[in-house]
């Protein structure tokens, strides 16, 4: 199996043009089985009220779950999980805010289970936490709580993959390994050969995917292209794997 996380940027590049032909061509290009997206405008004028989460299935013979993490009027902002796979809905909602930074702006998460062949389930969760500090450990703290991650039984295979806008190390990402597995670790990445952002001269490793349960790290890697460089101010992580019985 083979999924892939990629903050897109609104499919807005390097070049400030607006594409998502372009993003859609970076991840065909890659083949997974599963897509995470973060920075997904759905009916926003300022890329010509494009469903970029719909378009992109359509490009990738997929179908698509949308959470909108912000709404204004119409116009949604927010996570998106592809796949051809055998979907439902688990969960989307909202995370926590600082009380004491209101105009920051509103986050959340998406977790769908996936049927990986005829009777084993994948849960797959995508967020795209804040820029300050503070509001990122609430948030990290709500994911690993009751409501998210704890109410995953530790055999069940998990994977929560997005954009924590942190860097291996810091408070948020050892709040997340303290429940679940860095797949840079499983799959003998490093920290600046796993860096994402910025897309152009990539020096941070702000994207990440975290496993439990029978999952098995086959190669991880960070999708530097031409055409990757350009498309959005992230690059693509991907990861293979094996759901071991």
């Amino acid at each position: 199996m083979r999924i892939l996380t990629y903050n897109i940027h609104r499919c807005q590049g390097a070049d400030r043009k607006v594409d998502v032909g372009r993003v859609a061509a970076v991840i065909a290009a890659e083949r997974p089985d599963i897509v995470a997206l973060q920075e997904v405008d759905v009916g926003r004028r300022r890329t010509g009220g494009v469903d970029q989460a719909h378009d992109l299935a359509r490009r990738l013979g997929m179908t698509s779950r949308f959470h909108a993490a912000m709404q204004v009027e119409q116009e949604l902002y927010g996570d998106a999980i592809l796949t051809a796979l055998p979907e439902r809905l688990i969960k989307a909602a909202a995370l926590p805010g600082h009380p004491r930074m209101p105009a920051l702006e509103p986050r959340g998460a998406l977790w769908v289970s996936i049927m990986i062949g005829a009777d084993q389930e994948l849960q797959v969760l995508t967020t795209h936490l804040g820029l300050a500090p503070p509001e990122q450990r609430l948030q990290a703290r709500a994911l690993s709580g009751e409501g998210w991650l704890g109410k995953v039984d530790g055999q069940q295979p998990l994977i929560l993959l997005g954009d924590l806008n942190s860097i291996p190390g810091s408070q948020v990402y050892q709040t997340l390994s303290a429940r679940l597995n860095d797949a840079r670790t499983a799959g003998g990445g490093g920290r600046m050969r796993d860096a994402t952002f910025p897309s152009a001269s990539p020096i941070l490793g702000l994207d990440h995917i975290f496993i439990s349960g029978p999952i098995r790290v086959r190669r991880l890697w960070v999708v530097r292209t031409p055409m990757s460089r350009l498309a959005s101010d992230h690059l693509p992580l991907v990861m293979d794997f094996d759901l071991e019985a």
